[in-house]
């Protein structure tokens, strides 16, 4: 009682004496405080990036096709987004009492903190990012799977760099929540900035001055780590990125014959680059190619034309495996390619790339240079480095875009996006080009650019399969016209031929085109 009482006659007096500043500044530079702000920088940091990491996992998992692993994911982030993390660090850290061996881990405060704080932080991780994941086009998916890219691949280079800039500001927020949360870790003895200041202030009962104390070090490992973090945030922001300084590029704005043809392909062993036989597809119970047959010469152009809906883009998407085909067969240079009802093989992946592609949104890979995006596939692919940026230099120039190889694509016309779109599908030497509507998200000024290109290759002799409504452009450079209604070929002719045709409803169409 004389003890208590004596306590208690000592607070009264610190308490009468206002704030004791010198034993404040004193405390800042606590040799304790310090040790405890390291231990709760580390545990922090630790524990962030394990978490962003198990959290992406989780999130893929999630948006995964197969049932069981997304029922798994979503149960894990369900529950431990629903236990108080305090509830979940008591039990970690008493789990040895049941479970002998674990103390080996266990029984040391920081290991059973940092476990507890990744399993909690990962759920809430997780949906972050989820939502950056979803809000990433699925184009810039079909446009890594045309040139070849497998599933991982796709994902750290195309899309994780995309969805972190995304999901890095909440991200942010998490790691700010882990540092305040390691507070709660004095449950468990682990000694950290708040219970060494809880040792200070219940023996000398300045609480005020040491709780100051205890959030200026919070305060400054916020600021630290949050500072550091928008650092990057900006780094990986390419709108607020300089352009790289442009390498001295050899005179690359005349082509010999050798150039020129250098980038068709040399595969020409087969009597046929393409053939389509039987092929359906099925909507639900919409059928929307319904027996489709067709064979591709080499150098052939052919324009598929049609009314919208008449099934010209799924046709397109079907040939290089973007929509997966209910029935029939697809060969690409004489050798099966693609087997209805089969899903893509090893062979596929390797082969895809004698396919290029040119989407009607363009599809560039938005956090690289222009001459990045053509030398991502080549580097994928382990070809030749400095091969694959000569040609990568020559196909730009070829296309008029030289000038542009070291700019992002945001700071590219529509047109201009294009034909860097165009001259990425040819850095693989492809044995065909499949063009689904190149000009029909592009102003009525651009279309023209992307054309002129086009038909300049048509001229090389690049054997192209071009979904269009330009019908003036298709008549000039196609070798054949398909016209196509209600998921059917109805017509496979010369220009001539077609325009000649005495179908009332293939004449209809043309009409209705050209006004």
């Amino acid at each position: 009682m004389t003890d208590l009482n004596g306590d208690l006659k000592n607070r009264d007096v610190v308490t009468s004496q206002g704030f004791d500043w010198h034993y404040f500044v004193s405390q800042l530079v606590n040799p304790n405080f310090i040790k405890a702000s390291w231990t709760v920088t580390k545990l922090s940091i630790i524990a962030w990036t394990c978490a962003l990491l198990f959290g992406l996992l989780l999130a893929l998992g999630n948006r995964a096709k197969n049932p069981i692993l997304q029922n798994l994911t979503t149960s894990y982030i369900w529950l431990y987004r629903s236990l108080p993390l305090l509830v979940l660090l008591i039990y970690i850290y008493s789990l040895p009492r049941f479970w002998e061996a674990s103390s080996v881990v266990l029984s040391d405060p920081f290991w059973a903190g940092l476990i507890a704080l990744i399993l909690s932080e990962s759920a809430y991780m997780a949906e972050i990012h989820r939502g950056a994941l979803q809000a990433i086009p699925h184009g810039q998916i079909e446009a890594g799977k045309a040139l070849g890219i497998r599933y991982w691949a796709i994902q750290t280079k195309i899309i994780f760099p995309q969805a972190l800039r995304i999901a890095l500001p909440p991200l942010t927020n998490q790691l700010v929540t882990i540092v305040k949360l390691t507070s709660l870790l004095s449950v468990i003895s682990l000694t950290e900035i708040l219970l060494v200041g809880q040792q200070l202030y219940t023996r000398n009962f300045l609480v005020i001055e040491t709780l100051t104390v205890v959030a200026i070090y919070y305060v400054a490992i916020v600021t630290i780590v949050t500072w550091l973090i928008k650092r990057f945030e900006i780094y990986l922001d390419v709108t607020k990125r300089k352009n790289k300084q442009p390498e001295k590029l050899t005179s690359l704005t005349s082509f010999s014959n050798t150039e020129t043809t250098s980038i068709l392909s040399n595969n020409q062993k087969s009597k046929f680059v393409l053939e389509l036989a039987n092929l359906n597809k099925y909507y639900g119970h919409t059928q929307v190619l319904k027996n489709i047959n067709l064979n591709v010469c080499w150098g052939n152009v052919i324009s598929i034309i049609g009314p919208s809906g008449s099934g010209k883009t799924t046709l397109i998407r079907s040939i290089n495996g973007l929509t997966h085909l209910d029935e029939g067969t697809i060969k690409l240079e004489g050798t099966p390619f693609i087997q209805g009802h089969k899903n893509p093989n090893k062979e596929f992946y390797e082969r895809i790339v004698h396919l290029g592609m040119v989407f009607q949104n363009y599809n560039l890979f938005p956090h690289k240079t222009v001459l990045d995006n053509l030398l991502l596939a080549p580097d994928y692919h382990k070809m030749d480095k400095e091969e694959s940026k000569r040609s990568a230099l020559i196909l730009l120039d070829k296309v008029g875009m030289i000038d542009h190889a070291f700019k992002y694509p945001h700071q590219l016309s529509g047109g201009q996006q294009q034909r860097v779109a165009i001259a990425r599908a040819l850095v693989m030497k492809p044995s065909i080009i499949l063009f689904d509507e190149p000009t029909s998200a592009l102003d009525p000024e651009l279309v023209n650019e992307v054309l002129s290109v086009i038909a300049q290759l048509a001229a090389e002799g690049m054997t192209m399969l071009i979904v269009t409504h330009e019908m003036s452009f298709a008549f000039k450079v196609s070798n054949r016209i398909i016209f196509m209604e209600n998921g059917e070929i109805i017509h496979d002719d010369s220009p001539d031929a077609i325009r000649k045709s005495s179908d009332k409803r293939l004449q209809q169409f043309l009409n209705q085109c050209e006004h």
